[in-house]
Formats: C-alpha cells, sequence, structure tokens
C-alpha cells in the first residue's frame, strides 16, 4: 500500500497557480514532518517546502513568496499551492513524510509517486 498519493500536478501557463494535494493512508500526517520536493530532467531532487509536526514552515528560497505548504489533518492531507508560477518551476513534484526536521531526501521514510507539473512561457 502507498502510504502517501499526490495529485493536482498540470500544465499551466506561466503567472498561473495550481494546488497540489498529498492524500495519506497508513499514516497521519500530524504525527509527521510533511515535505515536498520536485525533481526536473536531469537535474537532482531539490527540497521546496516543510511543514513540521508543530506547523512550522520552511521554503526554498526559490519558491519563498510564491508557494504555501498546509495542512489539513481531518483530511489526513497536505498541500501545496503554488502562485506566480514560472517556468523553471516545471518538475515532478512529490511529497515525502519523514520523523525528522530536515531539507533533505534521505531524511524521510515515505514518498509519494509524484505528480507532474508543467509551467509554458
Amino acid at each position: 500500500q502507498v502510504p502517501l498519493i499526490d495529485s493536482g500536478g498540470g500544465l499551466v501557463q506561466a503567472g498561473g497557480s495550481l494546488r497540489l494535494s498529498c492524500v495519506a493512508s497508513g499514516l497521519i500526517v500530524g504525527d509527521y514532518g510533511m515535505a515536498w520536493f520536485r525533481q526536473a530532467p536531469g537535474e537532482e531532487r531539490e527540497f521546496v517546502a516543510q511543514i513540521s509536526r508543530s506547523d512550522g514552515r520552511t521554503y526554498a528560497d526559490s519558491v519563498k513568496g510564491r508557494f504555501t505548504i498546509s495542512r489539513d489533518n481531518s483530511k489526513n492531507t497536505v498541500y501545496l499551492q503554488m502562485n506566480s508560477l514560472k517556468p523553471e518551476d516545471t518538475a515532478i513534484y512529490s511529497c515525502a513524510a519523514g520523523t525528522v526536521w530536515g531539507t533533505t531526501p534521505s531524511m524521510y521514510d515515505y514518498w509519494g509517486q509524484g505528480t507532474q507539473v508543467t509551467v509554458s512561457s
């Protein structure tokens, strides 16, 4: 059973918005640090945003002020609201759950399958 299911990606023009969702099953998002990472073709996976169990939030500099991570414990879901999208935001976005606080992929134990975001210029 895949514990995290990502969705919400798509094709959008530059300046547009998307909201990604990460629905958890088999784990409770409120018990974990949750994060979003992204990976563009030919690039390494990079940190985007994270939210701690106490609702502390951290963002990559490249998305600060444009992206917002949030969590709805009643729906066991984590969201990534992405505004003012740029072509360089194009990537596969994946959510992750871990018991530690960090921006390194290896710190996370569970991963979603990823959802493609494509931003056209």
